[in-house]
């Protein structure tokens, strides 16, 4: 599976972005999918995920705030990020698990990364 990020940008406070990852490959429909983000000088940390059944998680920090989904047909999943804010700015890359680990959270779980998209908000 090969990962392609994009849709990251510049944005104020409050406002949105939405991320998309394409990937390639027949086996999408049947791989769990995550978005990392990594701020400077922190470690990488999961922000949302999408397994292959359908079922969705979030970190608490984004809950009610980001949606998570994929598209099947388009082998894309989606990160949509509404009321922005300044401490959601890093580098979010998206991960595919062909294995359908149980540790959905874990990176270390996940065989595949794309190559990541900086989002930044201003304040």
């Amino acid at each position: 599976v090969q990962l392609q990020a994009s849709g990251g940008g510049l944005v104020q406070a409050g406002g949105s972005l939405r991320l998309s990852c394409l990937a390639s490959g027949r086996t999408f429909s049947s791989v769990n999918m995550a978005w990392f983000r990594q701020a400077p000088g922190k470690e990488r940390e999961v922000v949302a995920g999408i397994r292959w059944s359908g079922s969705t998680f979030y970190t608490d920090s984004v809950k009610g705030r980001f949606t998570v989904s994929r598209d099947n047909v388009k082998n894309t999943v989606h990160l949509q990020m509404n009321s922005l804010k300044p401490e959601d700015t890093a580098v979010y890359f998206c991960a595919a698990d062909s294995r359908r680990s149980v540790a959905v959270r874990s990176a270390t779980s996940y065989d595949f990364w794309g190559q990541g998209t900086l989002v930044t908000v201003s304040s």
